[in-house]
């Protein structure tokens, strides 16, 4: 896909990017232009898709980051800047998906989803925006949320609460930040193929649910990129608080 969104001067860092999303986000903003961060607990996979990225002309560093850790959080950010200079670009992506039955779940089964999905966030979007706001020139902070923070289903109680606090965080920091110009905003992917959902949406239960989304299908990577790219660059420059769903229409049958 050839972008009109120039990112070149740009230094991005994405969380979770060793699989699924994460990964082609990673991939989305290094073909716009921007050098980008790739962090994940999985750095050995981290290390492949860098040496692809700088194969294309920019620079990328892959980091070890445990968003569970404020240590962690910490040092992958002097790591990233040490290697490509301040961030301007956060992708606050890592997530885990927690599926269980309520009656079935246990507190630490809840505390696991609660960890990496909100509190990882908040680790995350705190420390890219202090960084941003002691040096005075902005940025844009783009959280990743889910469909399931404005409809239900079953087995995914923690997981949708989750991401409803995501979308609430997400205008939050939006009305506080904006003042230093920080951009925070989100993303609100229906369902997409991925690593993590890839099971669930070959078996009759998941195409059953496909086949109520309005357009018959899961999304495709590529058709976040759009969105993805609109929120990162200065083509967004006016946006903050806002929440973008891209779900083939999805939400318009839950109603």
């Amino acid at each position: 896909m050839a972008y009109t969104i120039d990112l070149k001067g740009k230094r991005a860092l994405v969380t979770g990017a060793s699989s699924g999303l994460g990964r082609h986000f990673a991939r989305t903003l290094a073909a716009a232009g921007a050098d980008v961060a790739l962090a994940a607990r999985r750095v050995d996979r981290l290390e492949a898709l860098a040496a692809e990225i700088r194969g294309s002309g920019v620079r990328a560093v892959a980091v070890a980051l445990d968003v569970t850790k404020s240590a962690s959080v910490r040092e992958a950010f002097d790591a990233a800047e040490a290697a490509l200079g301040p961030i301007d670009i956060v992708v606050n992506n890592a997530g885990v998906p927690g599926g269980a039955f309520f009656l079935k779940m246990s507190e630490a089964d809840w505390r696991s989803v609660m960890d990496v999905n909100l509190d990882g966030v908040f680790r995350v979007g705190q420390e890219a925006a202090r960084r941003m706001a002691e040096r005075g020139v902005g940025g844009s902070i783009i959280n990743i949320a889910s469909i399931l923070g404005f409809a239900v289903s079953k087995t995914v109680s923690a997981y949708s609460a989750t991401k409803a606090a995501v979308v609430s965080l997400t205008k939050s920091m939006a009305l506080e930040l904006a003042r230093n110009g920080i951009r925070v905003n989100a993303l609100a992917p229906g369902y997409f193929s991925t690593e993590l959902n890839a099971e669930f949406l070959a078996s009759p239960t998941g195409q059953q649910m496909l086949a109520r989304v309005p357009m018959g299908r899961a999304g495709k990577y590529a058709e976040l990129d759009g969105a993805l790219l609109l929120l990162a660059s200065d083509a967004g420059s006016f946006m903050t608080g806002s929440i973008l769903v891209v779900d083939g229409g999805h939400l318009l049958t839950t109603g």
